[in-house]
């Protein structure tokens, strides 16, 4: 799925756009996307106001990616490296933009069948890039620390919209069954073992939006298995810590187009 530098120029921003003027729409039309949430609830609606204090930071982390692909020069040997580990990441953040953009149409439209397909598309090609494509965060590198966070976001607010879109569309009103809520303490205590801080990070601030969503002897649970995956998390990236600070990959990819000059 590789891609040229100026495509990327092009496309990572435009998808950006789309996806920005959706969440517009979702926000300021009738009904709203809160509206479509508030009349299709189940056991795994968050408190809505936490997706949007998610997104709102997220955006941020967004725009300075953006900025650094539009302002790193693929013919300066220093910055090459660093614009292609940003390049690598632009076509899944695309197709994730796009589907979130069609979701929000087909959510505000009520077919949330329909949209629960561009929740699953998005969900799963960010999870593939995070755990097949993605290398090693390098704390020397500002693309790699901001293509890590970009990537792990988008994937870990993933999780909770697939579990939220999938539920309303296909389990409306149903109460909780012991068999979701097994499943629920396994998947998130499996997805926290396998988790950096970041991703990690995710998956708990996901389980205590559900958690502030729901009510009762459910909500308890969720509340507790966001202090377990907070546990998980912390104590296995504190015995074995996920990053590296190493520049020596980007001054011998200098040291060899010089080479390469001569």
């Amino acid at each position: 799925m590789g891609i040229s530098h100026s495509t990327a120029k092009w496309l990572a921003p435009t998808s950006f756009i789309i996806d920005f003027a959706a969440q517009q729409y979702g926000l300021f039309s009738t009904p709203n996307m809160k509206d479509i949430h508030d009349r299709n609830l189940s056991f795994f609606s968050p408190q809505p106001y936490f997706i949007g204090a998610f997104f709102f930071p997220q955006q941020l982390f967004q725009l300075a990616w953006l900025y650094r692909l539009w302002r790193l020069d693929a013919k300066k040997p220093l910055e090459r490296a660093e614009l292609d580990q940003i390049v690598d990441f632009v076509p899944y953040y695309a197709l994730g933009n796009l589907c979130i953009a069609a979701w929000m149409v087909f959510w505000n439209a009520e077919r949330l069948g329909i949209s629960h397909v561009f929740v699953t598309v998005n969900t799963l090609t960010q999870l593939y890039y995070m755990f097949a494509k993605l290398p090693p965060m390098n704390r020397s590198s500002t693309s790699s620390v901001l293509t890590h966070i970009v990537s792990k976001t988008f994937a870990g607010i993933g999780v909770l919209d697939f579990l939220h879109n999938g539920s309303v569309a296909f389990r409306k009103d149903e109460p909780v069954t012991t068999t979701i809520k097994v499943l629920t303490g396994l998947g998130f205590g499996l997805g926290s073992v396998a988790s950096d801080w970041i991703f990690g990070g995710c998956l708990v601030y996901d389980l205590v939006a559900l958690a502030v969503g729901q009510s009762g002897d459910w909500r308890t649970l969720l509340g507790a298995y966001a202090v377990g995956s907070a546990g998980i998390v912390a104590a296995k990236n504190l015995a074995r810590p996920p990053y590296r600070s190493d520049s020596s990959g980007y001054k011998t990819t200098a040291l060899d187009d010089i080479q390469d000059r001569v």
